[in-house]
């Protein structure tokens, strides 16, 4: 049993280190500019709602 608990750890540490390189790859590397003009136009990275209800306003 500790052989497997052994092996299940050492995969959620590398799991855990892919996720950190690839996370540093799209948000500092400027990978998929597209989603981050996305996430912007959507309003996910700023808690602004007056700039959201604008952006509606000026639509009709």
């Amino acid at each position: 049993m500790k052989t497997v608990e052994r092996i299940i750890l050492k995969l959620i540490i590398v799991q855990f280190v892919f996720l950190l390189i690839t996370q540093f790859f799209f948000h500092q590397m400027d990978a998929f500019p597209e989603l981050k003009q996305l996430t912007q136009y959507e309003g996910v990275t700023d808690q602004n709602f007056t700039e959201l209800l604008e952006t509606f306003r000026k639509n009709n």
